[in-house]
């Protein structure tokens, strides 16, 4: 009898034999890992060495004097320090899944004062903290900063970019390591970037084809389970063999989506139109002002007066109507809007009549 670490190692043997590239998306491309994710870290610092362009906010003040008095440097009450190379920043950092003691990742460093620019900065040792209040890493180092601006004596100033937000590339060095359940059960977990239920069938069927029946199940168009090794270094070949796995994800339901904004129409491929005939016309009105100046006759003791003279014309362009057949698609619609030379805003209004006349067979989005 095979015991279970020895079958799983079969199975790895057996995947990396069997798999073969086909036309498909890979399961990596579909969906992310349950538990293994980013975790957001922040912190609030102070930006030193500044040209000038700091900021005179009363926290900034007083996180100066709070930074001297760790120091052992008490200044004089009543005076407030001169901070304008100094700047009162807030840093933020992402901390990828399985980061480790002693790795450095990038940080974001933003101005909350009234700071004109970072450039030239210094970020002073800054903790970084996660959603449970505990220090994860530590910042500190020299700002890049993309922007700049400058200023005339006459008040004019021009700004390039946003001087007021620097980068500093492995900025942050990881104090504390993040718990990952990637270890803990006997299944890993696959969450669908976008839910289907006909996705998440497609991935049992396909990771099941390889590992065997019943080694895949789905809790519901989002979650795909799948049995694994306990044994940490098997599971992570498991994995990457399961991430590999190519599988044909569902066509997306039928949508239409207006952005009412810019004018943009984006017709899914699923879109079709039931009979309907529409009509496109356009109602032109042209006010046109010809004033005429009435001058009296000599000696008749009259005023010069102008009189207005208004010229009114209405056009109306030849009503243009096409038919949608019940066999439309896509292109159908892309050819007939095209002849009919409707602008953005008039092919959403003929996009909504159909909708609310319940020709459009797809959802309606507005964003």
């Amino acid at each position: 009898m095979i015991r279970t670490r020895d079958r799983f190692t079969v199975i790895l043997l057996a995947l990396l034999v069997m798999a073969s590239p086909a036309m498909a998306d890979r399961l990596k491309d579909l969906a992310r890992v349950q538990g293994v994710r980013n975790n957001q870290l922040v912190g609030y610092g102070l930006v030193v060495g500044l040209d000038g362009t700091g900021d005179s906010a009363p926290f900034t003040n007083q996180t100066f004097r709070n930074m001297m008095n760790q120091f052992g440097i008490t200044l004089p009450e009543g005076v407030n320090p001169n901070t304008d190379n100094v700047a009162a920043v807030t840093v933020s950092a992402t901390l990828p899944p399985f980061a480790k003691r002693g790795q450095e990742i990038d940080i974001t460093v933003s101005s909350i004062g009234n700071a004109d620019s970072l450039r030239g900065g210094t970020l002073l040792m800054t903790p970084l903290k996660g959603a449970d209040g505990q220090i994860y890493a530590v910042a500190q180092g020299n700002l890049v900063v993309g922007g700049f601006g400058a200023q005339g004596q006459d008040g004019s100033r021009i700004t390039v970019n946003v001087p007021s937000v620097g980068r500093i590339p492995n900025g942050a060095t990881i104090e504390r390591e993040v718990a990952s359940p990637f270890t803990q059960g006997d299944t890993i977990t696959f969450n669908l970037l976008r839910p289907d239920f006909t996705t998440a069938r497609r991935v049992v069927e396909a990771v099941n084809g390889l590992l065997g029946p019943d080694m895949a199940y789905a809790h519901d168009a989002t979650s795909v389970s799948v049995r694994a090794p306990r044994d940490p270094s098997q599971r992570v070949s498991f994995l990457s063999v399961l991430e590999n796995i190519e599988v044909d994800p569902a066509e997306e339901a039928a949508k239409v989506v207006i952005n009412s904004r810019t004018g943009t129409i984006v017709v899914g491929q699923n879109v079709h139109v039931s009979p309907a005939a529409v009509t496109h016309g356009n109602l032109t009105v042209t006010i046109q002002e010809n004033p005429e100046v009435q001058q009296p006759a000599p000696f008749s003791q009259g005023q010069t007066a102008v009189e207005p003279d208004s010229q009114i014309a209405v056009s109306q362009e030849p009503a243009r109507m096409f038919r949608f057949g019940p066999t439309v698609t896509l292109n159908d619609i892309v050819q007939a809007v095209n002849q009919v030379g409707a602008a953005p805003g008039d092919v959403m209004a003929v996009l909504e009549a159909l909708k609310q006349a319940g020709a459009l067979r797809a959802e309606l989005i507005v964003i």
